[in-house]
């Protein structure tokens, strides 16, 4: 799960600027524009000037979409076909700790994710010295 952490100087329902959202996530304010372009559902209002101000809800969409990126290790192609098949309440639940899909990783812990990623990657380094393509 990934979690953020809101200013205590501000109400829970406070807009936040992107600088704000940026740093409570751990993420560049540039992916977070990036983010606005590939996903529609991420809508902050745009005061005077181009301003960003994301509402709580936006903060959850965003904390879902960095979780089924980062955590689940869902393409952005793939984290669209979940918007679209599964809507914004799915992926502000992924937000708050929920379970994965079936078929995406689903029943798995992280570390177990993280354990057969890492034996994918064994077996891609294994198949390129059985191919000769190993540099180095």
């Amino acid at each position: 799960m990934v979690s953020f952490q809101m200013s205590e100087e501000k109400s829970e329902s406070a807009f936040r600027s992107i600088s704000e959202v940026a740093g409570s996530l751990n993420v560049e304010t540039h992916v977070l524009r990036f983010w606005e372009t590939k996903f529609d559902i991420i809508r902050p209002l745009k005061r005077a000037a181009g301003r960003r101000f994301y509402r709580p809800e936006d903060v959850q969409v965003i904390s879902g979409i960095q979780c089924l990126l980062h955590e689940d290790g869902l393409t952005i192609k793939g984290v669209q076909k979940i918007i679209k098949d599964h809507g914004a309440d799915y992926v502000r639940a992924r937000a708050e700790g929920a379970g994965a899909l079936p078929g995406e990783g689903a029943g798995l812990t992280k570390p177990q994710r993280d354990q057969l990623s890492a034996a994918r990657d064994q077996l891609g380094q294994i198949r390129l010295r059985l191919l000769g393509n190993e540099t180095g």
